[in-house]
C-alpha cells in the first residue's frame, strides 16, 4: 500500500505527508477549563482573505487568487501565477482553505507585522473525489496596509514545516483519463501517463472481481517527473526515504464517511525499472488498498494488508511461490524459514532490502495459505474481521491514524530492489487478530503459524 502508509504509513505516514486525521482536530486542549479558541477565529481577517483565495480558485479568478500575494515577494508572486496557469486543465470541483495554527514555525528576521500559519487545502477533482483530499502548507503572512498577504510558502523548510507540494506546485500538470481512472502527472514522459492509465484501468476491474463490498471502483493516480517531487508530494525534502518503494498510496484507515480521497503516487524512477509483471502488480496491489481502504483499520496487521493486496495483484498470474517469493525460497533451502509471521517492524522504513523483501514474500503466501485451505470468501471475510476493533487510539494517543501505503519493490517483481517502508502508527493488535482469525478460520495464530511454516516448505521446497 501506507496503507503507508512510510500507509507509508510508510507506510501510514511516517513523517510525511499524509493529512492529518480529521479527528485530531476534535481533541480539545484544556486551558483551565475554557476551550482555546481557533486560529480562524482569533485572526478573521487571514480566513477572509483565504476564503477569497479559495473562491478566486473556483472560479478560474487569476487576478482574484494574485490579490491574496504580497507584491514585494516578487519571486513567490512568479510562482504562484504560474501555479494559477498550471491549474488551468485540472478537474476542480471544490477548493478551501482553512487556517489551522499560528506560530507554526519560526519566522527569519524581517519587518512588519507577520504570522507564520500552518494552512490546510481541500479540494475534490470533479467525477472522481467523493470526500476532499487534504494537504498542509505553511506560509509567512505579512500584514500590508491592514490586510493580511501571503508573502512565503518556504520559510518553514528549515525547520522541517515544508507541507505538501501538489502537482501544479511542481511544473505543468499533464492528465490522462482511462475509463476507471485519472492520472495527473508532470509533462516530462507522457507515455508513462498513458500506461499507467491503461494498467489503472485493467487493475480496477480485477480488483472488483474480488473485493465486492461498495468502493468508488475509480482510481486516481499522480505520477511525478522525478523521486524528489514524489518526496514534495508527501511533505518531505528528502527523496531518500523513496528509493525502491515503487508506489505509496495515500488515504484514511477506517470506516469514516468523511475520510479523504485515496491517490496512488508513483515513483518514476522505480517504475521504469519494473518488468511489464512488476508494473501490473504495483498498480492492482495499491488498487487494492484504495477499495480495502474502509475496512482496513488501527487493528489490521500490515501482514494481513500487505499480503491481501499482493494476493489480489498476484491472483491468476500463476506466478509460482518459488519464483515470486525469491528471498523466502533461499531461506526455504537453507533451512532458514521464519519462525513467525512478519510484524509490522518487519515492513519499517530502515527494515533493510532483505527483511522487507522476507516480509512482503511471507505476507502474500499467509493470504494465499489462507485461500487456499479455507477459500477466498473466508479470507476476505478474515481481512473484514481483523479491522473491526472498538479502540481507535493509535500508538501516539491520537485517534485513528492516516493511511498511506507504499508498494516497496521486493526481487521478483522487477528489477529493483526495495529499500524501505513507512509502518502504520498502530499498536500492536495480535490478540485481536488472533479472535478475528479463530471467528473466521477456527484455528488461533499459533495454530496459524505452524501451517504457515509447513506451507512455506511445501511451496518452496527444493524440489519446486
Amino acid at each position: 500500500m501506507s496503507h503507508q502508509r512510510t500507509r507509508p504509513r510508510p507506510r501510514r505516514a511516517g513523517a510525511a505527508g499524509c493529512a492529518a486525521l480529521s479527528a485530531l482536530a476534535l481533541l480539545v486542549p484544556l486551558a483551565g477549563c475554557a476551550p482555546r479558541t481557533s486560529s480562524s477565529a482569533r485572526f478573521p481577517d487571514v480566513q477572509r482573505m483565504l476564503d477569497a483565495r479559495a473562491r478566486a480558485v473556483r472560479q478560474r479568478d487569476e487576478a482574484g487568487f494574485l490579490a491574496a500575494v504580497d507584491s514585494r515577494a516578487s519571486g513567490y508572486l512568479a510562482r504562484q501565477r504560474a501555479v494559477f496557469a498550471q491549474l488551468a486543465g485540472v478537474p476542480l470541483t471544490d477548493w478551501h482553505y482553512d487556517l489551522d495554527s499560528t506560530g507554526a514555525f519560526p519566522l527569519p528576521d524581517g519587518t512588519g507585522e507577520r504570522l507564520a500559519a500552518k494552512v490546510r487545502l481541500r479540494y475534490r477533482l470533479d467525477g472522481f473525489d467523493a470526500a476532499p483530499v487534504n494537504a498542509v502548507q505553511y506560509l509567512t503572512l505579512t500584514e500590508r496596509g491592514g490586510r493580511w498577504l501571503i508573502s512565503s510558502d518556504t520559510d518553514g523548510a528549515a525547520s522541517g514545516r515544508s507541507g505538501n507540494r501538489q502537482l501544479w506546485d511542481q511544473g505543468p500538470v499533464r492528465l490522462v483519463r482511462g475509463r476507471y481512472s485519472l492520472v495527473l502527472g508532470g509533462a516530462g514522459n507522457p507515455a508513462r501517463l498513458k500506461d499507467l492509465a491503461r494498467r489503472a484501468d485493467q487493475a480496477v476491474p480485477a480488483v472488483s472481481a474480488v473485493w465486492k463490498d461498495a468502493w468508488a471502483r475509480k482510481v486516481v493516480v499522480e505520477a511525478p517527473d522525478t523521486v524528489e517531487q514524489m518526496a514534495q508530494l508527501m511533505g518531505s525534502d528528502d527523496p531518500s526515504g523513496y528509493t525502491g518503494i515503487a508506489a505509496v498510496t495515500t488515504g484514511e484507515a477506517g470506516a469514516s464517511t468523511a475520510a479523504p480521497a485515496d491517490r496512488v503516487i508513483i515513483n518514476p524512477d522505480a517504475y521504469e525499472e519494473l518488468n511489464d509483471l512488476g508494473r501490473k502488480v504495483v498498480l492492482t496491489h495499491e488498487t487494492a488498498h484504495v477499495a480495502t481502504r474502509k475496512a482496513t483499520t488501527m487493528a489490521t496487521p500490515l501482514w494481513l494488508s500487505e499480503g491481501f493486496a499482493d494476493w489480489v495483484a498476484y491472483r491468476g498470474t500463476r506466478r509460482k511461490p518459488a519464483t515470486a517469493a525469491p528471498e523466502l525460497t533461499r531461506a526455504a533451502h537453507s533451512g532458514e524459514l521464519p519462525t513467525r509471521l512478519p510484524t509490522d517492524a518487519d515492513f519499517g522504513f530502515r527494515a533493510g532490502a532483505d527483511r522487507l523483501a522476507t516480509a512482503y514474500e511471507g505476507a502474500w503466501l499467509a493470504c494465499r495459505l489462507i485461500a487456499e485451505k479455507w477459500g477466498e470468501a473466508k479470507l476476505i471475510a478474515f481481512y473484514r474481521a481483523a479491522g473491526l476493533s472498538t479502540s481507535r487510539t493509535s500508538a501516539t494517543g491520537g485517534l485513528g491514524a492516516p493511511m498511506e501505503a507504499a508498494t516497496a519493490v521486493p526481487p521478483g517483481r522487477g528489477q529493483v530492489s526495495p529499500a524501505g517502508r513507512f509502518p502504520y502508527l498502530r499498536p500492536a493488535g495480535a490478540d485481536r487478530t488472533d479472535r478475528a482469525m479463530r471467528s473466521q478460520l477456527g484455528v488461533g495464530l499459533a495454530e496459524f503459524t505452524r501451517a504457515w511454516r509447513s506451507y512455506l516448505r511445501e511451496v518452496l521446497g527444493p524440489d519446486r
